[in-house]
């Protein structure tokens, strides 16, 4: 990410959440460690390469931690880092607001 000043703290917070699936991968990942692959099935509708995508930037921001264990066959763990655990408290209650109001958004045409 590059260096830049914010306006505030939503400013920031949206930088580093940036994108649709961020939230979801986030949400996942706050249930546990998990694999390439249960990932993808706990994110419907989302890409393989989108997948790869949001999780380098999500590595590289400090939210997700990437371990990878050398065996055969190779296997790759996804967690949570700190910062990105804080962020996924930040957002429950951003989530709550939304299944509270899910039905009045859908309606939205």
């Amino acid at each position: 990410m590059a260096k830049r000043t914010f306006i505030c703290g939503l400013d920031a917070a949206i930088t580093v959440m940036g994108g649709k699936w961020k939230g979801l991968i986030l949400f996942s990942l706050g249930e546990g460690t998990r694999r390439f692959g249960e990932l993808r099935r706990a994110v419907p509708g989302i890409s393989e390469r989108m997948l790869i995508l949001q999780l380098r930037e999500m590595e590289a921001s400090g939210l997700v931690h990437r371990e990878v264990f050398h065996q055969v066959p190779p296997k790759v763990e996804y967690s949570l880092t700190e910062f990105g655990a804080s962020l996924n408290a930040a957002m429950g209650p951003l989530g709550a607001w939304g299944e509270e109001n899910m039905a009045r958004i859908e309606a939205i045409p």
